[in-house]
């Protein structure tokens, strides 16, 4: 996966999708708790007047020179679970995430939130 030390210099690139097409702008990078690895991404996406952060996974992601490239299709990622650019993901929202990519989503051991933003 990632190193913990490059989510800062992620920040402002072009997010891709496996075939080059632009999705929108990375804005940050969520981690999981048990590991404190990066896990998923945000990339806001949208018109000016209407923009919303959507969540894409990081596993399988690979980091280019000025974009990230990411392993899920332009218009799955446009389509998954979003949040208000200064909004915030909320602990019952975070199965939806998952779920929206056919991940498995299990919350930590004392049943703590999975995602943590960095």
């Amino acid at each position: 996966m990632f190193e913990a030390s490059d989510i800062r210099e992620w920040r402002g690139h072009d997010v891709v999708d496996p075939q080059g097409h632009k999705i929108g702008v990375l804005e940050s990078v969520y981690v999981d708790t048990g590991t404190d690895m990066p896990c998923f991404a945000t990339v806001t996406v949208g018109l000016p007047t209407r923009r919303r952060l959507v969540f894409v996974p990081l596993l399988g992601a690979t980091v280019g020179p000025g974009y990230l490239k990411v392993a899920h299709d332009k218009n799955a990622v446009k389509k998954a679970p979003s949040i208000d650019p200064d909004g915030e993901l909320h602990a019952p929202e975070e199965p939806k995430v998952f779920a929206h990519y056919e991940l498995d989503y299990v919350p930590g051991i004392g049943g703590e939130r999975r995602l943590a933003r960095r």
